[in-house]
């Protein structure tokens, strides 16, 4: 080994959350230090990358992965090889596999190693890692396969196979009620069959410092999931094809619901009266909404004097209100004419800067409003109660 000329390396580590014992960070990075001390590499503090408890399978979640290739592309290059203890450290995805090293190594002139995997540098050399991407992607699809198996199974039996709801907690993989907010769950079903909005329900438990089972405040669309969720029935429900992300509140044709192991903590009467005056709650809104994409001058400008939300174009698209007040988190409405208020923000304008004729003339685009306005205007500020507008200016005025 020459000792004239010292690599530099970048050591990159990556556990996910069901490999935390074979392949503990600690374990990974004592291999790599041994690998450089041998292979004349200095490895600088600040060249050290780990994402713990991340798949492999996407580059997408992985920050310090995407801060190492970041790095990687400036010039001069800031590092000669990327070291990993398996080449399955650097991804379980082939097509990212072999996107990213032909970067590095064509581009970038910066190889990747693998401490445990020997392939040599021969023409043969690239059969075998070739060889070994294909074995990674293949054990990361069996492993989610298995995964998925098992938990179709767990839920044949009745078994949880996601984490407690709001009023449950997980005990012994079974949902147990939870004495301090099972009564809760039943108390938004009461009050909803008694009359109460959706957004009134979300209004009173804030009030009350009930939080959701992240900690957060509750919304429109929390207390519609709960009224729309019939494991508080007692039932476990099921998409067969997998999580729809579109399908919000899980109303698909696509969804099974089967009897599950744990206890009911409201009645199938109650529920089916929830929802069937959701139900009649949504023909109506569908009936006498219009929906309305138009852009406006004041779109993203305007926030709420008391929670600092933006507001926002109400149904019908006459009419902002305050973001927050609309999902049940901020208790002053701050309903506004879009016409009224366009006036208020054109005078306060006038008196402030002088003459914007521009703004005002009928033959520019609203989007060309839109571009001068936000010349100037950095934010404004709505104040429903005394009905007044301050408007914060760009650092011209």
């Amino acid at each position: 080994m020459n000792d004239t000329y010292k690599k530099t390396g970048a050591c990159y580590i990556r556990v996910s959350t069901n490999e935390q014992a074979e392949y503990s960070p600690e374990s990974q990075k004592k291999k790599i230090l041994e690998y450089a001390m041998n292979n004349n590499i200095v490895i600088p503090e600040e060249f050290f990358f780990e994402d713990i408890g991340v798949s492999g399978k996407s580059t997408k979640n992985r920050p310090e992965f995407n801060k190492m290739i970041n790095i990687a592309r400036r010039k001069p290059k800031p590092f000669d090889v990327i070291i990993v203890w398996k080449y399955s450290r650097f991804s379980r995805n082939r097509e990212d596999s072999i996107v990213y090293k032909k970067f590095l190594r064509k581009k970038c002139n910066i190889d990747v190693v693998s401490v445990s995997e020997d392939i040599g540098d021969n023409p043969a050399s690239m059969i075998f890692e070739s060889i070994i991407e294909s074995m990674d992607e293949y054990y990361s699809a069996n492993l989610a396969e298995e995964v998925r198996r098992g938990m179709n199974e767990k839920f044949s039996r009745g078994e949880a196979v996601s984490q407690a709801p709001f009023g449950y907690i997980m005990k012994d993989g079974l949902f147990i009620p939870d004495e301090n907010t099972a009564p809760v769950v039943k108390m938004i079903f009461e009050w909803y069959i008694s009359g109460m909005a959706v957004r009134n329900i979300a209004i009173r438990l804030n009030e009350m410092g009930i939080v959701t089972r992240y900690g957060n405040q509750f919304e429109n669309r929390t207390i519609e999931y709960i009224l729309t969720n019939p494991v508080y029935t007692g039932k476990l429900r099921k998409n067969i094809h997998g999580h729809d992300k579109s399908d919000r509140f899980h109303q698909s044709p696509d969804n099974i619901v089967i009897d599950g192991k744990h206890q009911a903590v409201i009645s199938p009467e109650l529920f089916q009266q929830a929802n069937n005056r959701l139900l009649e709650n949504k023909k109506k809104y569908i009936r006498n909404s219009r929906h309305n994409d138009t852009d406006f001058m004041l779109r993203g400008l305007v926030r709420c004097s008391v929670c600092g939300a933006t507001l926002v174009q109400a149904v019908r698209g006459k009419s902002l209100q305050c973001h927050k007040y609309s999902k049940g988190q901020c208790n002053v409405s701050h309903s506004i004419l879009t016409e009224t208020l366009n006036e208020a923000v054109i005078d306060t304008l006038e008196t402030d800067i002088g003459n914007i004729e521009e703004i005002k003339s009928k033959n520019i685009s609203e989007n060309e409003k839109n571009i001068l306005l936000r010349s100037v205007v950095s934010y404004i500020v709505f104040d429903r109660k005394n009905s007044a507008i301050q408007i914060k200016y760009h650092n011209l005025f």
